[in-house]
């Protein structure tokens, strides 16, 4: 068995429009010669009632038997019919209709050219092309502002005694658990920018975060960490991070002290024999901001200060 495949014509919006104007005429007519063909059975047939058999006689209307009435009204509904199907459709069809459209969409043409005259003589094109570009500067001004108000701040994180001790012989000299709790909290998602020595001291890399070594040491590979060898080049690799931590040695902080924009500070009020230390916070240059005090516990021998500094 064969079967066969319909093909399916695709006619564009024009020829469909052409075909259903075509189709509703034939209806038309069609309805207008069956109304005729009605009329003059139906005539014939008053008539023969009238005449033939008498019905109607006594009602009249100014001297007309019924059925001349009915016929005439009949005959208004047929010439009314026929002027909607010929004549209506001769002189006011789809042409006249197209021609009126077109005349429409011409005269609105002309007078948006008016209304454009007019807004041309009230706002000259020169001076709205001013505006716009005053505009475009002022809109990129703001967004220049934003990005530099949004730059990275550079933040160096760090524990130090009251003669700024650090530690000694790469460890420190106390134990403060919640402050290694702080660390943590405010380290965690950011990059830590350290030295050498001070990443040697880690068992293992500290977890989410981003580990950047400084060494001079041109040949030095440190696992799972990004090694530089100055400290431009390390806040340059963290340029993308809101706030990067400068996490020490000493040497590392005094690098660092002309970089930053904060300091976190833990004071610890005990004063340490130590080989590295922190580098003095000059208070003409550092606002201190937030500070909060921690006594001696349980598990803290000594009473330490939370120090919050803002570059003036």
């Amino acid at each position: 068995m064969f079967s066969k495949k319909k093909e399916t014509i695709q006619i564009d919006p024009q020829q469909r429009e052409l075909y259903e104007h075509a189709r509703k005429r034939i209806i038309e007519k069609k309805r207008l010669f069956q109304h005729f063909i009605i009329f003059l059975v139906g005539s014939v047939f008053f008539v023969i009632l009238n005449l033939i058999f008498g019905y109607g006689k006594e009602v009249t209307l100014f001297g007309v038997d019924w059925y001349g009435i009915a016929i005439l009204c009949w005959a208004f509904l047929l010439v009314i019919h026929f002027c909607n199907v010929w004549l209506f459709s001769t002189f006011m069809g789809q042409e006249w209709s197209d021609r009126q459209m077109e005349r429409l969409i011409t005269k609105q043409k002309e007078e948006i050219a008016l209304l454009q005259k007019d807004i041309d003589l009230m706002y000259p094109k020169e001076e709205l092309v001013k505006k716009k570009e005053g505009f475009i500067k002022g809109k990129t001004s703001e967004i220049v502002g934003e990005l530099k108000e949004t730059k990275s701040v550079i933040t160096m994180i760090a524990a130090a005694g009251e003669n700024n001790a650090l530690g000694k012989d790469n460890d420190l000299v106390w134990h403060l658990p919640d402050d290694f709790k702080r660390f943590k909290k405010l380290t965690t998602g950011h990059h830590i920018i350290m030295g050498r020595k001070t990443f040697e001291t880690f068992p293992k890399l500290l977890p989410n975060r981003v580990h950047i070594v400084i060494t001079r040491n041109t040949n030095y590979q440190a696992e799972g960490a990004i090694v530089v060898h100055n400290m431009q080049d390390a806040l340059e690799i963290a340029k993308g991070d809101a706030q990067p931590f400068i996490i020490g040695g000493g040497e590392i902080y005094t690098m660092g002290m002309d970089h930053a924009d904060c300091i976190e500070l833990t004071r610890v009020h005990e004063s340490f024999e130590a080989d590295a230390f922190f580098p003095e916070i000059d208070t003409k240059i550092w606002k201190l901001e937030k500070e909060e005090f921690h006594d001696i516990d349980e598990k803290h021998k000594y009473p330490f200060t939370y120090l919050t500094y803002t570059r003036k």
